[in-house]
């Protein structure tokens, strides 16, 4: 445990803060360096647009230019509601270099979410990609009944897509399109650089998967430090080529929205997120890192094999979220593809843990191998600690690798804290450690494994029931494409396991079958009492609403007494 850094420290005689040793930290400086380092090279490409990173900065510039004169000024949020295509990228650039927010929105959320998100963050400003345009009408619909001033609107279209009707669909005075405004923008602007690494640069809505979003703020040193943590725990060397898989509005893109930059890397967009897409994107331009929650390893693996293509070389896979199943990890690594197992949360930027492999686990067998690499490892080097703690004394767990607690964080890769939320921040930094929800482990060689969500975990009989765990081993049912389990209300054991599986396309399987399957690789207290057969709803980064599942067993009503097996 490390001492209270809180407290005022002694400079030796003759040091000198100024100007010449103190710059604040912003990732902006990426941009800037690239263009001069890699002016040359391909920063984006998106079908048959391409950009080189000296036409993005420029660019960039432009646009922090072209905001700065229609009123954006120091501290603004600009808000953008688009998939993963060139202008969502300029902008986490161009926002910050006007001295602005950037507030990227969940594509997935509807007009009333949209509408609650733009009052509450007051932006001044929304870039709307014309795919989205619908949800827009609806949100300033929204807006315009709650007598809140709207926004400006800059609609991006797209090359593929038609913006027909813009006018009909949003009625709005302040209208303009996304081209256009940037080529109003001054090529020799003067970038507006943060006058403390303190300041926010962007605001982060999160996924609402155990509540409703709060606003989380980051700051331009959190995203710098970040940013470089992402690309040593990816391996990244310079110049490598990024497959966007991982929404840019999701933590903006873990990061790498600014981590590519730093390597003169190539960003291959893609507007939507398919396994056609992901092979010919990789066989295209030699893609060399690429990330995504499980659902998407789920979607390469069980690709068809028209789909599927031999890798032109080895593909690193970030993955984070819920574990990835053993035999998701397998098919991965046959297919050609490294996966390092990260976890974070909105609160951390995205990844504030890897596990990071050593060789000697190369001989174990495969099933040992996979069960090391589904745990969440150690703090990345941008974090300063990560624990597993007990929450209420506030003290480590032992390293047993039974003992559970909660996932503590703290370090320069954690939030400001929650937009207009003293109390929830206040809350998350009790005891000086942000506090996940998040229920796991310390194992004896101190890497640290979760179990759990706090919400998520079933209490049966007294008994901790880990959905994780339950969850891994449906997963190995050959006939399972997807599966998540909750807890439902038992009058005798006051919740038993219920599980919602997705089977794959063709495959049968009864409710019996896969309890049975349980109860062969569990103990029976763990083994699921009811089985659903259905899809399950996910949220835009590809994890499973539970709560949606929580309250589906809930309407289900308790098991009866003599169900009881």
């Amino acid at each position: 445990m490390r001492r209270d850094s809180s407290k005022k420290h002694q400079s030796m005689e003759g040091s000198l803060k100024c100007s010449a040793n103190y710059v604040p930290l912003t990732p902006i400086s990426f941009l800037e360096r690239s263009a001069v380092v890699y002016r040359d090279r391909v920063s984006i490409v998106y079908g048959n647009v391409k950009f080189t990173w000296r036409e993005t900065f420029e660019r960039c510039v432009k646009l922090a230019s072209a905001l700065n004169q229609i009123g954006i000024s120091r501290g603004d949020v600009v808000a953008a509601l688009a998939p993963n295509i060139p202008a969502m990228y300029e902008l986490h650039f161009a926002v910050p270099m006007a001295g602005a927010v950037l507030c990227a929105l969940n594509i997935r959320h509807d007009s009333a979410m949209v509408a609650a998100l733009l009052k509450h963050s007051e932006a001044k400003v929304i870039f709307i990609d014309c795919q989205f345009l619908d949800v827009a009408k609806g949100a300033l619909n929204f807006l315009s009944k709650m007598n809140t001033k709207l926004p400006y609107v800059v609609l991006i279209p797209d090359s593929y897509r038609s913006c027909i009707g813009v006018n009909n669909v949003i009625s709005t005075s302040e209208n303009l399109e996304y081209e256009s405004l940037l080529a109003t923008g001054r090529p020799d602007f003067a970038v507006i650089w943060p006058n403390d690494e303190i300041d926010p640069i962007s605001l982060n809505y999160t996924s609402g998967t155990t509540s409703s979003p709060k606003g989380v703020v980051y700051s331009h040193r959190g995203a710098y430090l970040n940013s470089l943590a992402a690309v040593l725990l990816n391996e990244m060397l310079s110049m490598p080529v990024y497959l966007w898989t991982v929404p840019m509005f999701h933590c903006n893109g873990w990061c790498l929205t600014w981590g590519v930059a730093a390597q003169g890397g190539t960003n291959v967009c893609l507007r939507g997120v398919t396994a056609k897409g992901i092979f010919d994107s990789i066989f295209q331009h030699q893609v060399t890192h690429m990330g995504g929650a499980p659902t998407v390893l789920n979607m390469i693996i069980h690709a068809p094999a028209s789909e599927q293509m031999p890798l032109p070389g080895k593909v690193s896979v970030m993955t984070g979220g819920a574990p990835p199943p053993p035999q998701v990890l397998f098919k991965m690594e046959e297919l050609g593809f490294n996966v390092t197992h990260s976890y974070g949360l909105t609160e951390t930027y995205g990844p504030g843990t890897v596990c990071t492999w050593k060789p000697e686990w190369n001989s174990l067998p495969l099933e040992e191998r996979a069960k090391i690499k589904a745990r969440q490892g150690l703090h990345h080097l941008g974090m300063g600690e990560v624990d597993i703690m007990d929450p209420v004394t506030m003290k480590s767990v032992p390293a047993d690798a039974k003992t559970m607690g909660e996932a503590m964080f703290r370090g320069n890769t954690v939030m400001n804290g929650y937009l207009k939320n003293v109390k929830a921040t206040e809350d998350a930094f009790k005891g000086g450690w942000f506090r996940s929800g998040d229920l796991g482990i310390k194992h004896p060689d101190g890497y640290i494994e979760l179990k759990d969500r706090s919400k998520d975990i079933i209490i049966s009989g007294g008994e901790n029931i880990s959905t994780i765990e339950v969850e891994s081993v449906i997963f190995s049912h050959p006939a399972v494409f997807d599966a998540a389990v909750v807890g439902r209300p038992d009058d005798y054991w006051g919740e038993t396991p219920c599980a919602f599986v997705k089977l794959k396309d063709g495959c049968n399987a009864s409710a019996t079958e896969i309890i049975k399957y349980c109860r062969d690789r569990l103990p029976n207290y763990m083994a699921p009492r009811t089985v659903i057969f259905e899809d399950l709803p996910k949220t835009s980064t590809g994890k499973t609403q539970k709560y949606v599942l929580r309250q589906k067993a809930k309407d289900m009503g308790s098991l009866s007494r003599n169900s009881k097996l």
